[in-house]
């Protein structure tokens, strides 16, 4: 869209001299870099995010910081690369045009998906625990292209935990609803299958065209996690995931240790600066270490950079117990407050990841105590030990600190989806969110 906004207002700047690309040099290259770096802005400014691609009211002043941003940037650059500038005259028309057919192209697309016509009928087959969540999700999520018609549950199943949506019928009248409600999606809910799902109906249903998905698949594929309600065994069990090969494993220690290498390199007269700024603003320790637990539940060191005063326990409240941090956090010391809203206090955890306890990606590792009573608290909590801990991870990005018990058992749902679903792809789509949430300076405390 961006490059087309930018062809077309060049062959409008440029129409009395035989076309844009005469005219131009045939040098695309640069009205590349500028479709690049509005795309960069689009994905800092969450314009890809769900809440934007169903629409929003703030979209126009979204749109005009984009645009504004994108000048900005593009200015710095051509300072220092004036090779890769483009006319003025060219410039402002393209950048002006790009943004009115960004704004024009996000309205139309949000009429398009939010419209029921061309929206899949569904309805959710059981009433068992994981048919909620999803109803939630199918309704307050129009992106997803699903119009909620209602539950097919069986008869022992209550309609009253299916908290006010409509159920339209009973299993053994499946055949009928689907010709009655014209629905073109099944969701398949039911807490236990056997002898229950009409195999024979859904079979014949699905040759006519009507999609049909797992449940537990498709709350992963709309929430990016993993469901950890009940039946939660059987998925850890049986899904396609956790067999992360060993080709995979090598990948990640190899390119953690590389990665992490490089990143110390470039940042030891970063480190040199905090480490004297800390010296003079609270004297030693420079260094936090705290015990880790880490792959299989073994314990190690990680260290940070100091951010709290000495009194007491810098580790908790003065008397061994740890206590979380919290939002303006009074045992901050003043150079620490900054560093770590800047997340630079993070950087020793490179040392971690070069002698090979964490990995660069993974689940972020707790407190020694804190780990061991939410193992002993959650199910399947353990899980998260199967894999080396990382600096940053999947519920990093999608989540902020964790205050409450509820919020570290969302959490960990983050935590196996990833671990379920680690390939090479995901990781590096971590990596380049874990930059925009640093450049955001989002979830730092």
């Amino acid at each position: 869209m961006g490059y087309a906004a930018l062809v077309v207002a060049t062959s409008t700047r440029f129409r009395a001299d035989n076309g844009p690309i005469i005219s131009y040099g045939n040098d695309w290259f640069r009205l590349a870099i500028v479709c690049i770096v509005c795309m960069l802005c689009m994905y800092y400014y969450d314009l890809y995010a769900s809440i934007f691609i169903s629409g929003t009211r703030a979209l126009p002043w979204i749109v005009a910081q984009v645009v504004g941003t994108t000048c900005i940037v593009l200015g710095t650059l051509y300072y220092f690369c004036p090779s890769l500038a483009i006319r003025i005259s060219l410039f402002v028309p393209g950048v002006v045009f790009m943004g009115c057919c960004l704004l024009v192209w996000r309205a139309l697309f949000s009429a398009l998906n939010g419209s029921r016509r061309f929206m899949a009928r569904t309805v959710i087959l059981g009433g068992g625990p994981l048919a909620l969540p999803i109803a939630v999700e199918i309704e307050s999520r129009p992106e997803l292209g699903c119009q909620l018609v209602g539950f097919v549950a069986e008869a022992p199943e209550s309609p009253a935990g299916l908290n006010g949506f409509r159920c339209i019928g009973d299993i053994r009248e499946l055949p009928k609803i689907m010709d009655k409600e014209k629905v073109n999606r099944i969701i398949i809910t039911m807490g236990d299958r056997r002898g229950t799902l009409p195999l024979e109906e859904l079979l014949e249903l699905k040759a006519h065209g009507v999609t049909i998905n797992d449940g537990i698949d498709f709350y992963e594929a709309a929430t990016c996690k993993m469901y950890l309600g009940s039946p939660v065994l059987s998925q850890l069990l049986f899904s396609k995931g956790f067999r992360v090969s060993r080709i995979m494993l090598v990948f990640k220690h190899v390119f953690s240790f590389l990665f992490s290498l490089v990143l110390l390199i470039l940042a030891i007269p970063l480190m040199g600066l905090v480490a004297v700024g800390i010296w003079l603003d609270s004297g030693w320790p420079i260094l936090f270490r705290q015990k880790r637990v880490g792959k299989d539940g073994r314990v190690f060191t990680l260290f940070k950079f100091r951010s709290m005063k000495l009194a007491g326990n810098v580790n908790g409240r003065g008397n061994g117990e740890p206590q979380p941090t919290q939002l303006n956090d009074v045992r901050f010391t003043s150079v620490g407050r900054w560093i770590r809203r800047l997340r630079v206090d993070e950087l020793p955890q490179l040392y971690n990841i070069l002698r090979g306890d964490m990995d660069f990606v993974g689940p972020r590792p707790f407190m020694l105590e804190e780990e061991h009573e939410l193992a002993r608290q959650i199910p399947y909590y353990k899980q998260r030990w199967t894999v080396r801990p990382g600096a940053t991870g999947w519920a990093q990005v999608h989540r902020a600190y964790c205050a409450t018990l509820e919020d570290n058992i969302d959490k960990l749902s983050y935590d196996l989806f990833y671990i379920k679903n680690m390939s090479i792809g995901l990781d590096l789509l971590i990596v380049f969110q874990t930059v925009k949430v640093l450049l955001c300076g989002r979830g730092a405390r």
